[in-house]
């Protein structure tokens, strides 16, 4: 009897093993049980085809990915889901979702759930000029701020040059000539306060009728000095009329009738 008689006689004897080689490769080994002889029998599965390594590199899987959150509700989408979607291994996926998170484009909601926080993918076109104009304009205030910031440096600087440094403290003082000769004081009532460091002064919102200053000082007196009045009025009665919309703290300070 020839082998293939004896394989179509007994069917029952045949014993089937698979066995898999790199995930790609899958056989199958019958056996034959006869008297003094062994034979096996291997068969082998096609082949599957590679995918093409455009549609599993990692640039095409995140305009993909992309594609997806731009399409998800509110942003967010579940990872297991996207895998799928994208029939990928999920840690393709994560190598998408680590470098969107780093760079806050992303944000976890959950273990599987992750939210698109950047700006708004349905209206980049519109939204560029925008954010380029608030950029340039950013740039300009804080050029500005700089700028001002080097004129307060350089103000503060004069002014404790001019009166910290010994050789100016003796030419600390206006004459009453000085503010004579300034025009815009001309046919003006003119108040000259001389008070101790700390000194607060505060000046009310003025009403129609009159105007108000609050002067306090908790180092010493203040010195108030009536500098310029009508020429037909004599400096008590001017100071009379002031006092009446003008308070100052402490007690009044007389004024020299010289």
């Amino acid at each position: 009897m020839s082998l293939i008689d004896s394989i179509k006689q007994e069917p029952e004897c045949l014993d089937t093993e698979v066995e898999q080689e790199d995930d790609e490769e899958e056989g199958a080994a019958a056996s034959l049980g006869t008297p003094g002889k062994e034979i096996k029998m291997t068969m082998k599965k096609s082949l599957v085809l590679p995918r093409p390594r455009f549609d599993v590199s990692l640039f095409h899987l995140t305009r993909k990915f992309m594609d997806i959150i731009k399409a998800a509700p509110k942003g967010i989408v579940d990872l297991n889901e996207v895998a799928k979607v994208l029939d990928v291994r999920k840690r393709r996926v994560y190598d998408i979702t680590n470098v969107l998170d780093g760079i806050r484009l992303i944000q976890k909601r959950s273990k599987n759930l992750v939210q698109w926080v950047g700006n708004d993918l349905n209206h980049t076109g519109t939204e560029i000029p925008v954010q380029q104009r608030l950029r340039n304009d950013i740039g300009d205030l804080t050029a500005m701020e700089e700028a001002l910031d080097d004129l307060i440096r350089d103000c503060a600087n004069q002014l404790f040059q001019l009166t910290e440094d010994q050789a100016n403290m003796k030419l600390a003082y206006v004459t009453y000539q000085d503010i004579h000769n300034i025009e815009s004081y001309h046919d003006q009532i003119v108040l000259a306060v001389k008070a101790p460091e700390e000194t607060k002064l505060e000046v009310p919102t003025p009403t129609a009728d009159c105007i108000e200053i609050h002067i306090k000082s908790k180092k010493g007196p203040i010195d108030v000095y009536l500098c310029e009045v009508e020429q037909e009025s004599t400096n008590k009665q001017a100071f009379e009329r002031l006092t009446k919309t003008l308070k100052m703290e402490p007690e009044p300070i007389p004024i020299d009738e010289d």
